[in-house]
């Protein structure tokens, strides 16, 4: 398709594309619909296919609750999991139009009744505790999460609040109240983190390693960038493009994985078939994308050429950031699954630890005591410095060389 869009730039020739096969058989769009290409389009990847009686198994006719349901991820988990019949969704978030906007797309526009809206924070634990009593969810889909590194390197109290003591709420409320599964949505920043944000999800991940040996299935799953989510680079380039420029890119090496939310939403579904607690389950995310590429991609898809009508200008790694990203980490035995595009992570914490889960839950809550009662006080320093106890391989950027080679551990 690259080399397609080039030759008819070339010619001067207009160029659309047909919907994908998968849209047509889902009705959700008709054979004669034709499009402008799309940045999408020319990520190269091969279909996914997922195991559709798994998935029904563990969705059908149950109550499912997500979390950041009104987000980008949380709000294409409704979209495709009411294609397994379940009976009822219950959509979580904070984020008033967010929780209105899905609710009313799954009324009128997707036919789907039978739902119920909660505005509210993950971390309000007596309002949880209602909302599990209430409507008992068997399955928990947990997307609920603050993720713009920048922001969170400034505000890093909101990450402890939301990320870490909302994803603690959330996992023992699904225990008391019997949930089947729980599947938290984790995030390639959370390896080796070197920001606020990777390092909050990887104490999301350690918790739910420590909860692994209770009646609930609990796995993680997780992946990179994820395109045309809020805060994703495309529409700020796309703003820029529409501006006239210039775009801004951090570094000309700086590089990302990348997955459409779509598939990226598939997998998630795919893998909670597939977990029996405990499990990392990591998603093949193809190869790695460079920005500044990616950048020049989307100016020719706006007709445009680089550097001639559209500038690039370089703005320097912003705090917290990496020039590339990993996906496991030291100590990790990644392993195959039956879905070719889902790995899956063997030696889980408790191994490598060497604790029990009844040890490891009581460290875990010690730990968090001491690192919320920093977040109390806004305290950063005291925050970093609590995350770095619990993830040894946290290592702030303010004190961190900036990577220039690729780790032995990335995929």
């Amino acid at each position: 398709m690259r080399h397609i869009v080039d030759l008819c730039k070339r010619c001067e020739i207009e160029y659309k594309t047909l919907p994908g096969i998968g849209e047509i058989i889902d009705g959700r769009v008709s054979v004669k619909t034709l499009r402008d290409v799309r940045y999408e389009d020319l990520l190269g990847r091969l279909p996914v296919h997922i195991n559709t009686s798994g998935i029904l198994s563990y969705l059908k006719g149950r109550t499912v609750l997500i979390t950041g349901s009104g987000g980008s991820i949380g709000s294409e988990l409704c979209r495709q999991l009411i294609n397994f019949q379940p009976q009822a969704l219950i959509l979580v978030d904070a984020g008033e139009s967010n929780l209105f906007h899905i609710q009313m797309e799954l009324r009128y526009e997707l036919g789907f009744q039978n739902y119920r809206s909660i505005l509210g924070h993950v971390q309000d634990r007596s309002l949880m505790r209602e909302v599990f009593r209430e409507f008992r969810p068997e399955v928990v889909f947990h997307a609920a999460a603050y993720k713009h590194v920048p922001l969170l390197e400034i505000n890093p109290w909101q990450a402890v609040f939301n990320n870490i003591e909302g994803s603690r709420v959330i996992m023992e409320l699904a225990v008391d109240q019997g949930a089947e599964r729980f599947i938290l949505i984790s995030s390639d920043k959370a390896v080796r983190p070197t920001n606020i944000m990777g390092a909050s999800k990887r104490v999301s991940e350690i918790l739910l390693q420590a909860f692994q040996d209770n009646r609930t299935r609990f796995m993680a799953v997780r992946f990179g960038n994820v395109l045309g989510s809020s805060g994703s680079v495309i529409p700020v380039f796309r703003r820029q493009i529409e501006q006239g420029g210039p775009l801004t890119v951090t570094h000309p090496d700086v590089n990302r994985y990348f997955m459409t939310i779509h598939e990226a939403v598939q997998m998630i579904i795919q893998a909670g078939a597939m977990g029996v607690g405990g499990e990392i389950f990591i998603l093949e995310m193809g190869t790695p994308v460079k920005i500044v590429e990616m950048a020049k991609d989307l100016i020719r898809l706006s007709g445009k050429e680089p550097d001639r009508d559209i500038k690039i200008i370089y703005t320097g790694l912003r705090e917290g950031e990496k020039l590339y990203e990993e996906l496991i980490t030291t100590g990790e035995n990644i392993q195959p699954t039956e879905h070719k595009k889902i790995m899956v992570i063997q030696n889980n914490l408790l191994t490598v630890e060497g604790k029990s889960s009844e040890e490891m839950q009581k460290w875990i809550n010690g730990e968090l005591i001491q690192l919320i009662d920093a977040a109390n006080r806004r305290d950063s320093q005291a925050i970093k410095k609590k995350l770095r106890d619990i993830v040894p391989d946290y290592n702030p950027s303010d004190h961190l060389p900036i990577f220039n080679k690729k780790s032995q551990y990335d995929i």
